[in-house]
């Protein structure tokens, strides 16, 4: 099945900054091949649904590795079965209604 996601992840208890930590959760998500949108309070996430939370998986368990002894995440899904909606197009669309 096909998913889009917005995923934000954020580490507690490792201080103010938390751009290495998502700097580790980009690498993962392009080393999984996933078309994606890194946005100022979290990412936007598209494929398979099988790969995607297994990325969402893979980033808890690296963050966690890298010294994130605690992790807070939020994820909105979205799921269509007559077809592959795009995150881009769905941008796409509402600019194109705005014109």
């Amino acid at each position: 099945m096909w998913v889009s996601i917005d995923f934000c992840l954020v580490p507690i208890g490792v201080g103010t900054s938390l751009s290495p930590f998502i700097a580790v959760c980009q690498k993962i998500i392009e080393k999984h091949n996933l078309d994606y949108e890194l946005g100022p309070n979290g990412t936007a996430i598209e494929g398979d649904w099988d790969k995607v939370f297994e990325c969402v998986k893979d980033c808890h368990t690296e963050v966690h590795r890298v010294g994130a002894n605690r992790i807070y995440s939020t994820l909105k899904i979205n799921t269509r079965t007559d077809r592959n909606h795009s995150f881009r197009e769905k941008v796409s669309s509402v600019l194109s209604s705005i014109e």
